[in-house]
């Protein structure tokens, strides 16, 4: 017994081992490009193109971040991601959690047809064209609401909350709640959402990720340049190489104009990234817990 045990023991600690090395070695994949393009951002692109940049900066310079934290256009794209992230983020949780809830409760009368009709949607769309001249009719092309309003409340979303509810907020805590007087709003804002912090945890982070990386609505409905999101001036500068004017108005030759270009591409990337570097370690505590629960049970 004690020689299967130490069997055991000596397999698990391969096993462990194993795990180890393959979840470094994807983590280094991972992670890589992220700090290719961080190092990237510091050093000379010419070094970069003869491929001697790769562990460390080389020939320094910060001339890439100083054109981009003096450019208007990076600051107005980043005020706007911002605030069509957090609009968006707070109108999607709350009509997912609003329709979540009483589609969980077994009382609610119908329900089964409800989740049929929302079902329908997520396998056939009209596409493109009807969806562009229903924004039309609505009036809401060129403004904010083109952009936070269509988004919200995902069916997908609404499933995984909805079975949230169902496999963490018991039948019977409701009975006992409303035996005490309790109202069906009150149990909703005083018991359910104080229990239900990881999942909701979970759709903000899902909805600020969306919105932030989010650009071809804004490609579609928007036409003012100065509504442009972040990530759309981020697609014009590295897939049109459409950089501002005002970035280069001391750069004289054709080869420093695609040097500083190269380094505002990089630098550009590095700061659009970092508001969801700094969100995820925050959230990423209830990611795994929401997920997972209300990834159970149908």
């Amino acid at each position: 017994m004690n020689n299967l045990l130490k069997r055991k023991s000596r397999g698990d600690a391969w096993f462990d081992a194993i795990n180890y090395f393959v979840l470094t070695v994807v983590m280094l994949l991972i992670l890589f490009p992220l700090y290719f393009v961080l190092i990237a951002s510091f050093s000379d692109p010419n070094l970069i193109y003869s491929g001697e940049v790769w562990l460390y900066p080389r020939g320094f310079t910060l001339d890439g971040y100083l054109r981009i934290f003096n450019d208007s256009s990076i600051w107005i794209g980043y005020a706007n991601s911002l605030l069509y992230a957090g609009l968006g983020t707070l109108i999607g949780v709350a009509v997912t959690v609003f329709a979540a809830y009483p589609l969980a409760r077994k009382d609610l009368v119908g329900r089964s047809a409800v989740m049929w009709f929302l079902l329908i949607p997520m396998f056939f769309s009209g596409g493109l064209i009807p969806t562009y001249l229903l924004i039309k009719d609505l009036h809401m092309l060129n403004t904010i609401w083109a952009l936070v309003i269509p988004g919200a409340g995902g069916i997908f979303n609404v499933i995984i909350v909805r079975t949230f509810f169902q496999s963490s907020i018991p039948d019977e805590m409701w009975e006992a709640a409303s035996i005490d007087g309790c109202s069906n709003t009150r149990f909703f804002w005083s018991i359910v959402l104080p229990l239900s912090k990881s999942i909701i945890a979970v759709m903000v982070l899902y909805h600020v990720v969306g919105f932030w990386n989010g650009f071809f609505d804004a490609l579609i409905y928007l036409n003012d340049e100065s509504k442009y999101p972040l990530q759309l001036v981020l697609r014009n500068i590295l897939v049109q190489n459409q950089v501002n004017s005002g970035m280069m108005v001391d750069v004289e030759s054709y080869a420093a104009k695609m040097r500083v270009t190269e380094l505002i591409k990089y630098g550009v990337i590095i700061v659009s990234s970092l508001p969801l570097l700094i969100l995820y370690p925050f959230l990423q505590k209830y990611f795994v817990k929401g997920v997972m629960i209300g990834s159970i049970k149908g």
